[in-house]
């Protein structure tokens, strides 16, 4: 059987990926901070062992006698202190790195962000050789690119055969930030249609990035070390998303028209308040997610196509309609 570790693997991502590396046949160990989530994961006969991505040593005796890794863990947020980033995505990519060369792993498989690229100007069809901001637009897009540049020097210096992915907003059963966000933001106020909600959305359905994330196993030699933007290919506006999920949940919508400057100034507010004043958690709105529906960001990944043999086979329609009926089944709303 071939074995596979799947950091991250009690997360949105890892745990799509550690089920379908299972019913697949392959005997997949999974790593992550939440037990319970766990449990589920071990009573479909996947092994799971509790663990930091800061603890070195347990990240490194996790990936030994593994024969590929994929490296789902990280802290994704908008919003946090820059250590905390540091140690999850930056330190947590070395220790994983670390074992991967212990092991001897056949190739490990990263995933990463196109938040890297984010400036808060308009970018169409963003190619991974195109320049990248001088500043990054927080501290996960600074960490995830420094675990980025982290991973290419073991290639470098220790030929890590490693294939960094960098997948766009990420969907499907289970999601719990990006469509859930929607449906409390509808249900408190109503969706705010930034710029008359015309700026494109790049999403990626799961099993998509699934998908790709296996033809990385395989692929040629010359794509070790080299980075691949991963979305559906099917940017659509904004405000066309929310009415076609509401309408798939049978949700009346609710929007509203909020100018971008007066969306960003108050989220700046927010942001120096949360700086200044002794607040937990974080700001109900951040610069960052204002831009993300407001700021037209679409990726090329006609790289991934050409190279590692890309195809989306469910498209956004298709994948929305999997999201609603999966959330009719489980909404405690």
């Amino acid at each position: 059987m071939t074995k596979a570790l799947v950091t991250g693997a009690t997360g949105f991502l890892g745990s799509h990926l550690a089920y379908r590396l299972a019913r697949i046949g392959w005997d997949v160990t999974a790593t992550g901070r939440n037990e319970q989530v766990g449990q589920q994961l071990a009573a479909a006969g996947i092994h799971f062992v509790a663990a930091d991505l800061r603890d070195r040593q347990r990240m490194i005796d996790a990936c030994r006698g593994q024969e590929y890794v994929f490296h789902c863990g990280a802290l994704s947020s908008p919003w946090g202190k820059y250590r905390d980033f540091y140690g999850s995505n930056v330190e947590g990519t070395a220790h994983v790195a670390d074992g991967c060369i212990s092991a001897g792993v056949k190739r490990l498989v990263h995933v990463s962000t196109p938040s890297v690229y984010f400036d808060y100007r308009e970018r169409q069809m963003i190619s991974e050789v195109d320049p990248l901001p001088e500043q990054p637009a927080n501290h996960y897009a600074a960490t995830k690119l420094e675990a980025e540049q982290l991973l290419k020097r073991y290639r470098r210096e220790q030929e890590l055969p490693v294939i960094m992915l960098r997948p766009r907003a990420i969907f499907g059963p289970g999601e719990q930030a990006l469509l859930p966000r929607l449906l409390r933001t509808n249900a408190q106020s109503g969706v705010p249609l930034l710029n008359g909600g015309q700026a494109e959305i790049d999403l990626t359905y799961v099993d998509n990035l699934l998908d790709v994330m296996l033809l990385c196993c395989d692929s040629p030699t010359f794509t070790l070390g080299q980075v691949y933007n991963i979305s559906n290919g099917e940017a659509m506006p904004f405000e066309q998303l929310v009415k076609r999920l509401f309408a798939l949940l049978d949700i009346p919508l609710r929007t509203k028209k909020v100018p971008y400057k007066v969306a960003y100034g108050v989220a700046a507010m927010l942001e120096t308040m949360y700086r200044i004043l002794p607040l937990s958690g974080e700001p109900a709105l951040t610069r960052y997610t204002v831009g993300s529906i407001a700021v037209p960001h679409t990726l090329d990944i006609s790289r991934a196509q050409q190279e590692l043999g890309y195809a989306p086979t469910v498209s956004v329609d298709e994948g929305l309609q999997r999201y609603a009926d999966w959330w009719k089944r489980n909404s405690q709303w």
